[in-house]
């Protein structure tokens, strides 16, 4: 017999160990006891000792002499009974915090309980669990590592509750008053864990006063550890993003379950949790396409603490994984829009107006849209709507110097350099060149890729300012855009005139010639034209328009103008004397 059951290679090592030491005794066996694919020839009378399950099973059965018992469903399986066995045999084996549960179930399932024999299998494994391995925080998450195979016998013997209750406790008990070092080991602990396990013991941390700080410690730690790939990569060269890959494919649901839970544990207060984690998490949400209540929740959070956010943060939350290509970026949007509302409300709540006074997370966040503006300001897909729309989320009082603006609208100019003269004035018309340094304008009256509006502007600023001798009339703003435009309006109509105070140059020249060659009866001619006066009258009057000096220092507009000069005047005067 131990000949043919050391033949069999469905036979695992342990069985066979089993086998020897069963057959040793010099006993015929008398039952084959199955446990999945193994099979364990024993003895009834030994199994039934200590088994009341096995006991009632020979007695229950139709057969006269029950050989053959199927035990397949046992709490953790062959290597399990095996345990079970030796202990009916009264053969000496170690119980560890490993497989304490699993011997608790099978003690349970096996009836091998005090009630049936004094000193069975399930007092041992009692005994165990109260006075070892829920004594420690690392003995109570190992138990409870293990009984996730063991559902649900394990939490209808409390097991499980057993564990939260004691890792809970030891957990905000070393969070307040660590007992080694790094002090946060006990993260890495709680980390090992089935999302179900760990979810249990974080709302018991909860309801245990736990700090904020203490259980966003935690989630931390679990999410780098489980969630590995999308969170630690910044770079985006872990995951490649391929169009094969299955929305729905078993990896992309469980890693999408697991987010959804996570950021359904997150602690109440948004601020506990550091902002570059947050990024990581929604960059994950939308790559596993998370549910719209997960996306929002991980933006309502980063909105709330915008100001500590950096550039690489935010273009954390704007590429795929590969780098290749940006996202629809309406996460960014919602994100800095919930963020000025945020603020809009703080300052109507103080009584002053936002317009006027903006805080100083605005005006950093403000820096900060204008610089990541400029980090993917040269990619092709990034169109001049989107530009816009990011751009004016943030108020332009929120600037103090549009400098940082200017740098993204040019980078984004030379990025696309089809783009024609309207195109690029819709780039152009979310900066206020009034508010450029003196640096920036002179680089922008040199930019050859800005509107000649920009231009204008810059040149004319730099102008009023040598005028006035100001060292910067901010104070005259409002002003000085009113007269940008008109000039700018003057500047195109100069263009269309020119091409007519040619014409009306030649014409002159042919009346001068006409009037040298015909002598008096030239002068007649003259002296019964009076429709000239009237022409160059007006064209005066039309010339002056475009004086750039009109509302300046230089201001002649309360002149008046007079009756109009008649230029034929010296010529008739110069006839009559001869």
């Amino acid at each position: 017999m131990a000949a043919s059951l050391k033949g069999n290679n469905r036979l695992s090592l342990a069985m066979e160990r089993t086998g020897q030491w069963v057959f040793s005794q010099e006993i015929p066996t008398d039952v084959v006891v199955e446990v999945g694919e193994a099979k364990l020839s024993l003895h009834k009378f030994m199994l039934v000792a200590k088994s009341n399950y096995i006991r009632k099973m020979i007695m229950e059965s139709n057969e006269a002499d029950l050989t053959r018992i199927d035990l397949s469903d046992i709490p953790g399986g062959p290597e399990i009974f095996e345990k079970a066995a030796k202990f009916c045999y009264g053969f000496n084996f170690e119980i560890t915090v490993h497989n304490v549960a699993a011997l608790r179930c099978a003690a349970e399932y096996l009836q091998m309980t005090d009630k049936y024999c004094d000193g069975n299998l399930a007092g041992r494994t009692e005994d165990f669990l109260q006075q070892v391995a829920l004594t420690s925080l690392s003995g109570a998450v190992v138990v409870l590592k293990s009984c996730e195979d063991l559902l649900p016998m394990a939490e209808e013997l409390k097991i499980v509750q057993r564990c939260v209750d004691v890792a809970s406790i030891k957990a905000c008990h070393e969070a307040n008053f660590p007992s080694r070092s790094p002090p946060n080991w006990w993260t890495e602990e709680l980390s090992i864990l089935d999302i179900g396990f760990f979810e249990k013991i974080i709302v018991a941390m909860k309801l245990r006063g736990s700090k904020s700080l203490t259980v966003a410690s935690a989630l931390i730690a679990y999410t780098e550890r489980t969630l590995r790939d999308l969170v630690r990569d910044h770079t985006g060269n872990g995951i490649k993003s391929s169009s094969s890959e299955s929305d729905d494919s078993d990896l992309r649901v469980r890693q999408r379950d697991l987010l959804q839970a996570i950021v359904a544990l997150l602690p109440s207060e948004r601020a506990a949790l550091p902002i570059n984690f947050l990024c990581c998490l929604l960059r994950s949400a939308i790559y596993l396409k998370s549910a719209s209540s997960c996306k929002n929740e991980l933006e309502k959070r980063i909105s709330v603490i915008l100001e500590h956010v950096t550039v690489d943060d935010l273009l954390v939350l704007s590429f795929t994984y590969d780098g290749e290509r940006l996202l629809d970026l309406d996460s960014v949007r919602r994100i800095i829009s919930g963020f000025v509302e945020k603020e809009k409300s703080v300052a109507v709540f103080n009584g002053g107006d936002f317009r006027e006074v903006c805080s100083t997370a605005m005006q950093r966040v403000a820096k900060t849209v204008d610089a990541y503006l400029g980090e993917i300001a040269t990619y092709g897909e990034f169109s001049i709507s989107k530009f816009n729309g990011i751009a004016n989320l943030v108020s332009k009082d929120a600037r103090k110097v549009d400098d940082d603006l200017y740098r993204a609208i040019d980078i984004y100019l030379k990025a696309h350099p089809n783009l024609d003269e309207i195109e690029r004035e819709k780039v152009c018309s979310v900066m206020d060149p009034l508010k450029l340094s003196y640096e920036a304008r002179v680089h922008a009256s040199q930019n050859k890729r800005l509107p000649v509006q920009i231009v204008l502007h810059a040149l004319y600023y730099d102008q009023l300012k040598l005028r006035s001798g100001a060292e910067d009339p901010a104070h005259d703003a409002m002003s000085t855009r009113s007269q940008l435009q008109a000039d700018v309006s003057l500047v195109r109509e100069n263009e269309a005139l020119r091409a007519e105070l040619m014409k009306m140059k030649m014409y002159v020249s042919d009346m001068q010639k006409n009037s040298s060659a015909g002598g008096g009866g030239g002068g007649k001619g003259l002296g019964g034209g009076p429709k000239k006066p009237t022409f160059f009258s007006s064209m005066s009057k039309t010339l002056g328009k475009l004086n750039p000096f009109r509302h300046g220092s230089k201001d002649t507009s309360h002149i008046d103008d007079g009756p109009a000069v008649d230029v034929t005047k010296p010529r008739r005067r110069r006839f009559s004397i001869s």
